[in-house]
């Protein structure tokens, strides 16, 4: 059989181009699995929904806060749970640190099937971990695991990647389609039946996600994105799918030679180092699940000697810029086809809220008229294209957020402001706009 890569689609022929998913080039030969000797069927039992188990009582507390945060509060027992990231960006040393949290109350095991014992041994001695309870194994094979987890009765199991496993019922190579789709499966039973809580490891792609079939993201209970600059300290652990808590909640941390330290304030964090009393910056509250963080969002707008003028976005929505860049042109009258715009937000972390379209307009516009903003002013609103700026939700958060930090001024949607009537923080001047128009007039004129 010929299976695609990314979306696992079948066909007895090779074809250029995917029919399900229309990627090109994906589909590659792989022999199916051999027919598996039934056995004797296990009756299921059967409750009624009122007497099942509630899982928010046997949460597994890890005791990092920000990894506890984007699970949801902790690890729910039978839970399968994937970590994908970036080569070198701290996988593999994130799960030896939540192993090392857990070993203080029981065995973990650790089974690697990219590294040797001796490789996993120095990162430890480097992270000044040496638990006895944390049980390590190299092993590719996922039947020996399974039977490795069922002997040991850990903890939490930990597969350093999925990409390495393989199954002797499959005769792929592993990495393949069918050999990552029937490990996890297996895994995914182990998980189910023992209720055991087990974590994978994967790889991803040159474009960010996943390697190997779509169906992986589904088989799993919780999907967290390992996102990051090598260059910079910071990491951002987001929450991409879970079943037993917000999808929206990310984690901060920052790498040290120690390892990774949690960032219990991180928009003080990412505000550290910003410019006072430059054109082209602006502070954004936004809210990450339920997490408000401030950053610094920052414009330059600078005169094009090409002919195409170009546009930039780090961190944020590249469209979203075009559109807005449009908007100022038609509604403000400023020329701006032909300069170049760059947008950034600090910090290496990306915001995809609506709530960042006031930052970025108010952002372009200061870099335009070369005016700088007060630095003790936050913004935060959505601009439609006819020019208004419309609400945005949890605005009481943010709110609170930037009084804790010291800001002075709020420049909000004038429609907002009535929602935070009987909300409103001492020390801090709300500022209600409706169009562009007033943006203009209350912080470039007069």
């Amino acid at each position: 059989m010929f299976i695609c890569g990314q979306c696992g689609y079948e066909s007895r022929k090779w074809l250029g181009r995917c029919p399900d998913c229309g990627e090109w080039g994906s589909l590659a030969e792989e022999r199916r699995p051999g027919k598996v000797r039934k056995t004797q069927r296990s009756q299921a039992s059967v409750q009624p929904l009122t007497e099942a188990v509630p899982g928010e009582q046997g949460r597994l507390v890890t005791g990092i806060g920000e990894l506890d945060r984007v699970l949801g509060g902790g690890i729910v027992p039978g839970s399968l749970v994937l970590i994908g990231g970036d080569p070198g960006i701290g996988k593999s040393t994130l799960i030896l640190q939540l192993l090392s949290a857990l070993a203080r109350v029981g065995r973990v095991l650790y089974v690697t099937g990219e590294e040797s014992a001796r490789q996993i041994r120095m990162r430890a001695d480097r992270l000044r971990i040496c638990d006895e309870t944390i049980l390590l194994a190299t092993e590719n094979c996922v039947e020996s695991i399974t039977d490795m987890a069922r002997d040991t009765r850990p903890l939490l199991l930990a597969v350093d990647s999925i990409q390495t496993m393989y199954s002797e019922e499959v005769g792929s190579a592993p990495g393949s389609v069918t050999q990552v789709r029937e490990s996890t499966a297996r895994l995914l039973t182990l998980a189910k039946s023992s209720g055991l809580p087990v974590i994978l490891i994967g790889h991803v792609t040159k474009d960010g996600s996943l390697a190997g079939p779509r169906v992986l993201e589904h088989m799993v209970d919780t999907v967290l994105y390992f996102e990051g600059d090598r260059g910079q300290v910071f990491r951002i652990l987001r929450t991409v799918k879970n079943r037993f808590g917000s999808t929206n909640e990310i984690g901060v941390f920052e790498m040290k030679e120690s390892g990774l330290a949690e960032v219990d304030n991180p928009s003080a964090l990412f505000l550290a180092e910003r410019p006072v009393n430059v054109p082209g910056s602006v502070v954004l509250p936004s809210v990450e699940g339920t997490r408000p963080i401030l950053v610094e969002v920052q414009a330059l707008v600078s005169p094009s000697s090409l002919g195409t003028a170009r546009r930039t976005a780090i961190g944020a929505d590249p469209q979203r810029l075009a559109l807005l860049t449009a908007v100022l042109e038609k509604k403000i009258g400023v020329t701006l086809f032909d300069h170049d715009i760059f947008l950034n937000i600090a910090g290496g972390i990306r915001i995809d809220e609506p709530a960042l379209d006031l930052g970025m307009v108010v952002a372009l516009l200061s870099s335009f008229y070369e005016k700088t903003i007060d630095p003790a002013t936050v913004v935060c609103g959505e601009v439609g294209l006819a020019g208004e700026i419309r609400a945005v939700g949890q605005m009481d958060l943010r709110l609170r957020e930037a009084e804790r930090l010291g800001f002075k001024t709020f420049l909000l949607p004038a429609s907002s402001t009535r929602q935070l009537e009987g909300k409103v923080v001492d020390g801090i001047d709300l500022v209600g706009v409706r169009t562009v128009q007033d943006i203009v007039s209350e912080l470039f004129t007069g």
